[in-house]
């Protein structure tokens, strides 16, 4: 099959996904064979190629928002059928029997595997992946429109979740990409007002036409605190400007997988009265199948931007230079 082979970590702008022949996968115990229609790009996988998180496989291909049919069966699969239309996610695989795993924390089960960094993802014709980490897409969906919700979607869900937003609250968020554009659809959906600080002129844009409340590129100027407040640009030093725009008793979730230095925080202006601040860590498949059932019944249209998948490293670019509305899609 044909894929992009990620051999050594480097700046995106170097290109450094090579596009060439490899082996077919072939699934193992418990494993289906997905033949790949498409894979949306991440700002993971540019934290993957570039080094910011530290190297669990070489090469690798990455990849981890995969849409596409099962064409092969590993030993024992019993959930899926070849042909079936299917999703893979970042969370690979998880231990299921530590306390974490018990408690409906997979999350955070220190022997989780994750797609297109512990093991190859979907930039490329065919993936492997334990049949009981994959999801049935949802009819409602294309697979080009489908791709963003299995780590934008699924990771913004899990974000808006531990922002503990009140039905009809008002909500902050800090950077629209993927994931925010997702939010702002289910949030507005709630009930909620929603709204955003982000630095790009066609993403304020894109955040009015969508029906944010507010839209700007500084805390300060927001008109009103926010019960709470989800931080999805990796920039440690907005975290205590947002922190302050909240209201007593608010939350504020950091949505990303790595995040920049934080700066020591006042006490007094920054957590007193009861505010709260916490990260999020992957997800669960309960709430990847929450938020694929909630996006179809709301009829959620992710705005999507699609490359072939030989131009990933094009696509990457565009991303990590805020050259994207919505999400990137890699299409076979």
């Amino acid at each position: 099959m044909k894929a992009m082979v990620l051999d050594e970590s480097g700046d995106i702008s170097s290109s450094p996904l090579s596009w060439r022949e490899v082996p077919d996968p072939e699934p193992r115990l418990g494993e289906v064979r997905v033949k790949v229609h498409c894979c949306a790009c991440c700002r993971t996988d540019l934290h993957v190629i570039e080094g910011d998180l530290s190297p669990h496989k070489r090469p690798i291909i990455v990849g981890h928002q995969v849409v596409g049919t099962v064409d092969r069966l590993g030993p024992e699969c019993r959930l899926l059928k070849v042909g079936q239309r299917v999703g893979i996610a970042w969370l690979r695989k998880t231990c299921g029997h530590c306390e974490f795993c018990r408690t409906g924390k997979e999350n955070l089960c220190e022997q989780s595997l994750y797609t297109g960094y512990d093991g190859d993802g979907g930039y490329a014709e065919r993936a492997v992946v334990p049949e009981e980490y994959a999801y049935a897409i949802p009819d409602a969906f294309d697979d080009v429109h489908a791709a963003p919700l299995l780590c934008a979607g699924i990771i913004g869900y899990r974000s808006l979740k531990r922002s503990q937003l009140p039905q009809g609250g008002r909500l902050a968020m800090y950077g629209f990409g993927s994931s925010a554009h997702i939010v702002l659809q289910i949030a507005i959906s709630r009930g909620c007002e929603v709204f955003v600080v982000t630095r790009g002129d066609s993403h304020r844009q894109l955040a009015r036409e969508m029906g944010a409340t507010w839209v700007g590129d500084d805390v300060r100027s927001m008109p009103k605190k926010t019960h709470s407040g989800i931080m999805f640009a990796p920039a440690g030093e907005l975290v205590p400007g947002a922190l302050a725009q909240l209201e007593k008793g608010g939350t504020l979730a950091l949505a990303g997988i790595y995040m920049s230095q934080i700066p020591p925080l006042d006490y007094q202006t920054t957590l007193f009265y009861e505010k709260n601040l916490r990260s999020v860590t992957a997800n669960t498949r309960e709430d990847g199948h929450e938020l694929l059932a909630e996006a179809a019944s709301i009829s959620l249209r992710p705005h999507v931007s699609t490359y072939a998948l030989p131009d990933a490293n094009r696509a990457l670019q565009d991303l990590k230079s805020d050259r994207i509305n919505g999400t990137a899609v890699l299409v076979l």
